[in-house]
């Protein structure tokens, strides 16, 4: 959907540049945004809320190691701010199911590309050509997934021979 490289250490600037870029390439604005913490300032989590989108930034990293922390319960407070509901979300059992999402479909991408396919770093050195690179490591991404399912689904058709 959206794809781009940055020299900004801090992604934080990143969000809503990434937002937009969706919805030009999908002519509409999404539902959700769900982004790491990396992403998660009060700027952004207020942008993505008046941009139309149910913001999923939680503002810590969690480990796998780390105790799951309970759902909480009772009313919801109504003085509390846009961040502190967002973060009470979070912790929901829907608000987890939603974030787990970014589990099943943005990091494989990442070990996809590094680990079977072995693409670890960019050949070229002005960034512009390096945001080209990288744009076409994605567009070839998504034809490979493309291209997958289409004889996945060939394959469940054909009848069984013998």
């Amino acid at each position: 959907m959206s794809a781009d490289v940055t020299q900004q250490a801090n992604e934080k600037q990143r969000l809503i540049p990434m937002l937009e870029q969706i919805e030009e390439n999908l002519g509409e604005i999404p539902d959700r945004a769900l982004a790491d913490p990396g992403y998660f300032s009060e700027e952004n989590v207020k942008s993505v809320a008046c941009g139309f989108m149910e913001p999923f930034i939680p503002r810590d990293r969690t480990k796998h190691t780390d105790a799951p922390v309970p759902s909480p319960s009772g009313r919801i407070r109504q003085d509390m701010s846009l961040i502190d509901l967002m973060l009470r979300k979070l912790k929901t059992k829907a608000g987890k199911a939603i974030y787990s999402k970014r589990k099943e479909s943005v990091e494989p991408v990442f070990g996809q590309t590094k680990q079977t396919r072995g693409i670890r770093g960019f050949l070229l050195g002005a960034l512009e050509h390096v945001k080209g690179e990288w744009n076409l490591v994605w567009l070839t991404h998504n034809i490979l997934k493309l291209w997958r399912r289409l004889w996945l689904d060939e394959e469940r058709s054909a009848p069984a021979l013998g």
